[in-house]
């Protein structure tokens, strides 16, 4: 017994011995790959690469933007001066090589030359400099010559410019490559080629924005590999090859805005992978195929302003998973192609729609019945169509919605108070309808998140109470033109983020009270104020108050007294058909954004300034029915860029 009770214990103790050494070795395993230390070239290499950019906060456009290479240090404790451990760099577990560098958003300015260490970091896999400036600057060869072993790069978004250089074909191991959003990058027709070509392992290519201005190889149709190809606003024109909608692994295809770019949907098939597909504001026509239907995955699907044909197949109810449909003219309505809303029936079974425009269509006949259906709506666009009768209670029972526009169609009936149920509303656009009735606009106080609002051009009436308690929404866009309005509506005081106002041919008399200034002074983009009785400004300022102001529409009122100048920021300023007087301020020709100055039909006399002539953004100018008299300014048709010039009925 013993013996047994020995050995046993011996047992034990081996077994203790044993967790002990397992549990010493897990320890010193985790402490190594806890302090796993950087090279110090790399080290050196990294601050190297830290010191030739300036930090600017201005150089990254993400609202979660900071500066990561503010914390790399080359002294301090362990941490501090160990670059594994520094904010945006990832180390390999064993060998302590630098594999990853993500700098996205880290307010970076400067430029990388080919002297750069960066270049000297030649373990890096994955590489994100997105959202950054680097100042025009060529994007260097010697990044498809240095860093061969990247898999992830991503420029985009980070202001480089000229031609891509034909070295990034080299980096053989990419599986993204993102240079989109760089306004000032080309690529050639035959490094296009060449790039598909050599990248075999891609899956992510984005080039949106990139000038490439050719057609596009047929050689794309070899990229079995891909599973997003981003093209929009390259410039494409031609017909696009068909058989990269057949490529097998293609989840996202987008090409909107190459507005040359000639292309077809062929016949899909069940196995299509397409969960995204924009080609909005391309060429692409003819029928659109009843096999769409077989597009199951299909969540995002935009072909707005493109020329197919307006029949729509019923097999559409079989993309139950979209939440995205944008058709905004998407056939040619001047062809004399219309829809009618039993047509878009199937519609009806796209139950996880959140966005749905079907303006400029065209669409005839009553408010469409399918949209009760669509409980989970929060952006409905129908503006712009001749839908006619009521506007049915059952679509406010879509409480999800948050932008509701139906202006521009011939909707009539009572204003409905329903609407006032839609608490998540942040845009409201019924303007250019038929709609009659009495709009009690404290009612507008239940609507807290609304930011655009759109009623004019109906038989509506609008009932402001004076001194109401009523808190109504902050308002961003506001317009109640043609509503017999009086004086300017009081809780205007309180609007602070107004940027676009307009109460155009109402009944307004007097002047343009200061409180009105004072409120919008430093939001006002757009004022509309045209088609009133108004005679001037409150205290008659020289220049005009609000500082980010570009459309001024102050046309036909009895505005009197000297020319008030905008800011440096007017694109269009209309004051014709006034008693404005005394001569045009030579001021005017600083305007460096004004295209459009039409002055006719004032009592304004002298002479004009002749650097008039000299603009080279102003496209029309109308100064016709005034006593001008001297010699008109020299416009030279090669330096300038206008269209139209009247002068007629003056002295000149």
């Amino acid at each position: 017994m013993k013996m047994e009770s020995l050995l046993s214990k011996f047992t034990c103790l081996h077994c203790l011995l044993l967790l002990l050494l397992n549990a010493t070795h897990c320890f010193s395993y985790v402490q190594t790959q806890a302090q796993t230390l950087c090279h110090s070239d790399e080290h050196s290499f990294l601050l190297q690469f830290k010191e030739s950019f300036t930090i600017d906060k201005s150089a990254s456009g993400s609202p979660f933007a900071y500066p990561k290479v503010a914390s790399w240090a080359r002294e301090g404790d362990q941490n501090q001066s160990n670059c594994c451990s520094w904010d945006g760099v990832k180390c390999h577990a064993e060998s302590g090589r630098v594999i990853g560098l993500d700098l996205k958003s880290s307010c970076l300015y400067g430029s990388i030359n080919s002297n750069s260490t960066l270049f000297r970091l030649v373990h890096l896999q994955m590489l994100d400099l997105s959202d950054n400036n680097f100042n025009s600057s060529e994007i260097p060869s010697r990044l498809g010559h240095d860093l061969s072993s990247l898999s992830y790069l991503n420029l985009s978004l980070s202001a480089f410019s000229g031609q891509i250089p034909s070295e990034i074909s080299k980096l053989s191991k990419l599986s993204t490559l993102d240079l989109s959003q760089n306004n000032g990058l080309e690529l050639r027709k035959s490094n296009m080629r060449i790039l598909v070509q050599n990248l075999t392992n891609i899956k992510q290519l984005h080039l949106s924005d990139v000038g490439i201005y050719s057609t596009v190889p047929d050689i794309w149709v070899n990229a079995s590999s891909l599973t997003s190809l981003h093209l929009s606003y390259c410039g494409l024109y031609g017909e696009f090859p068909v058989g990269i909608f057949h490529l097998p692994n293609l989840e996202k295809l987008s090409l909107y805005s190459n507005t040359k770019l000639n292309g077809y949907f062929p016949t899909f098939n069940r196995t299509n992978s397409l969960k995204t597909l924009d080609v909005s504001r391309t060429n692409f026509s003819g029928e659109l195929p009843s096999s769409i239907g077989n597009l199951h995955s299909l969540n995002y699907f935009d072909i707005s302003n493109c020329g197919f044909d307006s029949h729509f197949p019923f097999s559409f109810e079989n993309l139950t998973q979209l939440s995205f449909l944008e058709m905004t003219s998407f056939h040619d309505v001047s062809a004399g192609q219309f829809l009618v809303p039993d047509s878009l029936s199937c519609f009806g079974k796209l139950t996880k729609l959140n966005y749905l425009g079907l303006s400029d269509n065209n669409l005839q006949g009553n408010f469409p019945r399918f949209v009760a259906n669509l409980t989970q709506l929060a952006f409905l666009y129908l503006s712009n169509n001749s839908l006619t009768g009521e506007i049915p209670k059952s679509l406010f029972h879509l409480r999800n919605l948050e932008r509701l526009n139906l202006a521009s169609n011939d909707l009539q009936g009572e204003f409905p108070k329903s609407l006032f149920h839609l608490r998540n509303l942040e845009l409201l656009g019924l303007s250019g309808n038929n709609l009659s009735g009495v709009v009690e606009f404290d009612e507008f106080s239940n609507l807290k998140k609304l930011k655009a609002l759109g009623l004019s051009g109906n038989r509506l009436s609008v009932r402001v109470k004076s001194g109401s308690s009523a808190t109504l929404p902050k308002f961003e866009i506001l317009k109640l033109a043609e509503y017999n309005l009086t004086e300017f509506p009081e809780f205007l005081k309180n609007q602070y983020e107004l940027g676009a106002l307009s109460l155009y041919s109402n009944n307004i008399h007097g002047q343009i009270p200061k409180w009105l200034w004072n409120a919008t002074r430093e939001t006002l983009v757009n004022l509309n104020l045209g088609s009133n009785f108004l005679t001037g400004f409150e205290e008659n300022p020289i220049t005009l108050p609000w500082k980010n102001l570009q459309l001024f529409h102050l046309s036909n009122n009895q505005l009197q007294g000297s020319l008030p100048i905008p800011s440096q920021s007017i694109t269009i300023y209309l004051v014709n058909d006034n008693n404005y007087s005394g001569e045009v301020s030579p001021l005017f020709c600083n305007l460096n954004y004004l295209q459009v100055l039409d002055l006719g039909n004032n009592n304004l006399s002298g002479m004009l300034p002749q650097c008039l002539g000299k603009s080279s953004s102003l496209e029309i100018l109308h100064l016709m029915f005034n006593s001008f008299h001297g010699d008109i300014p020299p416009f030279c048709a090669n330096k300038n860029s206008l269209k139209f010039v009247g002068l007629g009925y003056n002295q000149l």
